[in-house]
C-alpha cells in the first residue's frame, strides 16, 4: 500500500480522505490542518455541491494530525500527498511536497499564475514525480459518455455544445473568509466554470475565437459568465456559469450537444439519465454517478504511481492550458 496524506481537511479534503480510505492501494496516514480542533466537527457537515462520503471518527482516530506539511513531511515517509488548501498556497505546497520527494495529486485550479504552475511542472519533471491537477469534469460517467460520442462520431459531427455551471455563493469552510479578500480564490470563473472551460479544452483544443461577458459578485470580478468559443472547423461552443445567486440556489450542471443526428442532453437536476432526442424518438440512457468521478481520478493517479507512468488522461500541461484560456475571457 502507498502511504499518502491529505493536505487541507474542508470539503475536498473530506473528499479525498474519503475515498483513500475505501481505496485498498492506498493507507491515509495523516492530515495536515491548520485547526486541528475542527476535524471532528467537520465529519458532521454536509458543505459544498457533492455528497462526500462518510468517515468515521474511528477510522479518524487512527490517522496522524499534523498542523503544517513541513511537519508532516519530516515525520512520515510519504508516497504522495493530496494538496486541497486555498489556491493561493497551491504553488507553496505543492512544492514543498515536490522537493521532499513526493507526488502531488493537486485539486484544481493549478494556479492563478502561469509562472508558478510551469515552476510546479519543472520542478516535477527534474524530480522525476507525478504531478497530477484534479479537474474531476473528466472523469465523471456522464461527460465521458459526451467524449465517447463526439470522439466516434455515432451521432455525426458536433456542431453545437453547451455547457452550465451554476450555484449560490458558497459560504461553506473558509469561503466566508474569502469574500474578505476579493479574487484571491479566483472566483467563479477558475473555481466552477473552469469545470466546463477545462473539458471542452481537453476534447477539442483550445478555441479559435474566445467572445465573453463576465459579471462581478462577492467572490471576484467573474462571478458570472457567458462565453461564446468558435472554431474553425464550424463548431460553436456556450459556455455558462457562475455563483452570483443567494446561498440557497441549489447546485446544476449540464450540457446539451447537437450533432449531425442527434440532440444529447444531461442535467445534475435529473442525473439518473442522459436524454438523446432525434427527429422521430427520445431514448434515455443512464447517466451514471458524478459522485464516481472523485474516485476515479484518484484511482487514476494510483495506478499511474504503481505503473511508474505520465498521466496523459490529465497532464499538468493540459491543466497549464486551461489556466491560460480562463484568463483569455477576462483579458
Amino acid at each position: 500500500m502507498l502511504k499518502i496524506a491529505v493536505v487541507g481537511f474542508g470539503f475536498m479534503g473530506m473528499m479525498h480522505a474519503s475515498n483513500i480510505i475505501r481505496n485498498n492501494k492506498l493507507e491515509l496516514v495523516a492530515v495536515v490542518d491548520k485547526f486541528p480542533e475542527h476535524i471532528r466537527t467537520k465529519l458532521n457537515e454536509l458543505p459544498g455541491n457533492f455528497a462526500t462520503g462518510t468517515i468515521s471518527e474511528d477510522a479518524l482516530t487512527k490517522i496522524r494530525v499534523y498542523t503544517t506539511l513541513e511537519d508532516c513531511l519530516s515525520a512520515e515517509k510519504l508516497d504522495a500527498c493530496v494538496v486541497s488548501v486555498h489556491t493561493l498556497l497551491h504553488h507553496k505546497l505543492s512544492c514543498m511536497a515536490l522537493h521532499a520527494g513526493v507526488n502531488v495529486f493537486l485539486e484544481k485550479p493549478f494556479s492563478l499564475s502561469e509562472q508558478e504552475c510551469n515552476e510546479m511542472i519543472d520542478l516535477a519533471t527534474k524530480k522525476g514525480l507525478i504531478l497530477m491537477v484534479g479537474h474531476v469534469v473528466r472523469f465523471m460517467p456522464a461527460y465521458l459518455k459526451l467524449k465517447s460520442w463526439i470522439d466516434s462520431g455515432e451521432f455525426g459531427k458536433p456542431e453545437f455544445l453547451h455547457l452550465s455551471r451554476f450555484s449560490g455563493l458558497p459560504v461553506w469552510g473558509q469561503w466566508k473568509e474569502r469574500q474578505k479578500d476579493s479574487g484571491s480564490s479566483g472566483g467563479a470563473l477558475f473555481d466552477l466554470s473552469i469545470h466546463d472551460i477545462d473539458f471542452v479544452q481537453w476534447v477539442f483544443g483550445a478555441p479559435d475565437v474566445v467572445q465573453s461577458q463576465v459579471l462581478p459578485g462577492k467572490l471576484s470580478r467573474h462571478d458570472y459568465l457567458s462565453a461564446l468559443w468558435k472554431y474553425n472547423t464550424g463548431l460553436v461552443v456556450k459556455i455558462e456559469g457562475g455563483n452570483i445567486f443567494h446561498t440557497s440556489f441549489p447546485f446544476r450542471a449540464g450540457y446539451v450537444a447537437k450533432f449531425g443526428k442527434a440532440t444529447v442532453e444531461y442535467s445534475s437536476s435529473s442525473p439518473e439519465y442522459i436524454r438523446i432526442s432525434t427527429d422521430d424518438a427520445i431514448v434515455q440512457v443512464p447517466g451514471g454517478d458524478a459522485n464516481e468521478g472523485f474516485s476515479g481520478e484518484l484511482n487514476y493517479f494510483v495506478n499511474c504511481l504503481f505503473d511508474k507512468t505520465f498521466p496523459e488522461l490529465c497532464t499538468p500541461e493540459s491543466a497549464l492550458d486551461t489556466i491560460r484560456i480562463c484568463y483569455r475571457h477576462i483579458l
